[in-house]
């Protein structure tokens, strides 16, 4: 298959699912590839990810698919037109972990588990000739070029024909990813944004009593509506600073966006959502006057003393004993969110390596031969599958990219070994 009179040899910085996507696409198009992880074992993020239920992909049209990457959308294209939520389908049952499709379109292994996957992958991978070097470090180049690696015998020099980069961005960095090579590179001449949290809870300030009850509590079957009017049905989690759950995190974005403008963002929360203000109205004032506020909210509602406690919290001043207003309320509990949470909480980042620092092939302008892919790059998504597709989709992206950039070039002139 390959032109080179040697192998070429790439170094792949990163064993999550980007860097492993990317050194499978090398290996098949005949390169000698070492993953480089600095952590004790591959893929920890997958493997923290998969802990609920490995979400892979997800079944909705491309068009709506796509525009989850918002305005990374234009440059993610590519990627994810060369390997689409069918693909990541195909290449898990490939594997040997046959897929199922949630009431939600969401698409999850049947074993439900990352464990399974990742072992076959990196059995794979091993078959295959690819060296997997856990307890390594990328510690960036010398002087003539090549890669400082420190491994457990100390730092090497290593000649290579390519490299890249799939480090993570900065949340979780206890799995690896902790955005320390963002410095590396803007010393380098690469273009990198700074960090925000993504699929991120966030901060407010609720009172000692509300929290001493109900930290940790979940507020299940609400819809959250965000600062931008955007409405999101579903979970979210009483914190002891905040909010965060599923319905936070897919607005993430937009409420992080508007609290780095003004200071703060308001969301507002549905108790009742399958309900209309006038059919709630209705149920409120069937209850006998005589009944506490408590309830009455309990009878005519279902209320749960945590959503009961939570309509107490939001708004100026004591809730309306009045059926239409206090209706209202209900439908839209008022909360003020003041900050993200920390940013090594975050599920995802925003920011990282600028698309305008790199070309077509995810190559970094100013470093020829070097490659970035997965959350390094700037772009976020929600979750629910977008994260992992996007990781791979540009990993695999970069993999053809640095491919493509060594026969064409024919940059085939070192042997394959560091």
């Amino acid at each position: 298959m390959t032109e080179f009179v040697f192998r070429p040899h790439v170094a792949v910085i990163g064993g999550g699912p980007a860097g492993l996507a990317c050194a499978e696409i090398l290996s098949d198009r005949g390169c000698a590839v070492s993953v480089v992880e600095q952590m004790p074992t591959m893929g920890r993020k997958l493997l923290m990810a998969g802990r609920g239920g490995l979400n892979l992909t997800h079944t909705e049209t491309p068009a709506l698919f796509a525009a989850r990457y918002g305005t990374a959308q234009p440059m993610m294209a590519r990627a994810l037109a060369a390997f689409t939520p069918c693909d990541m389908v195909q290449w898990a049952e490939g594997l040997g972990q046959p897929c199922f499709t949630g009431s939600s379109g969401r698409v999850f292994p049947r074993a439900m588990k990352a464990s399974p996957l990742l072992r076959a992958w990196l059995a794979r991978l091993a078959e295959r000739g690819v060296r997997l070097l856990t307890r390594h470090r990328w510690e960036g180049w010398d002087t003539e070029g090549r890669l400082r690696v420190r491994g457990p015998g100390g730092q090497a020099g290593w000649r290579v024909n390519a490299t890249v980069l799939a480090m993570g961005g900065a949340s979780w960095a206890r799995l690896g990813t902790d955005g320390a090579w963002r410095e590396r590179l803007l010393g380098l001449g690469v273009d990198v944004a700074p960090f925000a949290p993504a699929n991120c809870g966030f901060m407010t300030d609720w009172s000692a009593d509300f929290t001493n009850r109900f930290a940790g509590t979940p507020l299940r079957g609400i819809a959250l509506t965000g600062p931008n009017g955007q409405t999101v049905r579903g979970e979210a989690v009483v914190t002891g600073t905040g909010l965060e759950g599923g319905a936070v995190y897919a607005l993430s974005a937009t409420i992080r966006d508007r609290i780095a403008r003004d200071g703060h963002a308001f969301v507002h929360i549905d108790l009742r959502p399958a309900l209309g203000v006038t059919d709630i109205t209705t149920r409120i004032a069937r209850v006998r006057a005589r009944e506490s506020l408590s309830n009455t909210l309990r009878k005519a509602l279902r209320l749960t003393p945590e959503a009961i406690a939570l309509l107490r919290q939001g708004g100026d001043g004591p809730l309306p004993r009045d059926p239409a207003a206090l209706a209202r309320r209900v439908k839209a509990v008022p909360v003020m969110l003041r900050a993200p949470a920390a940013l090594d909480r975050a599920i995802s980042v925003a920011g990282g390596i600028a698309w305008s620092a790199l070309d077509e092939r995810l190559m970094l302008r100013a470093l020829p031969g070097v490659f970035a892919a997965g959350e390094m790059l700037d772009w976020e998504a929600p979750t629910g599958g977008y994260l992992l597709q996007g990781c791979m989709a540009t990993g695999r992206l970069a993999g053809e990219g640095a491919w493509e950039w060594l026969r064409d070039s024919r940059r085939g002139r070192y042997p394959s070994a560091p």
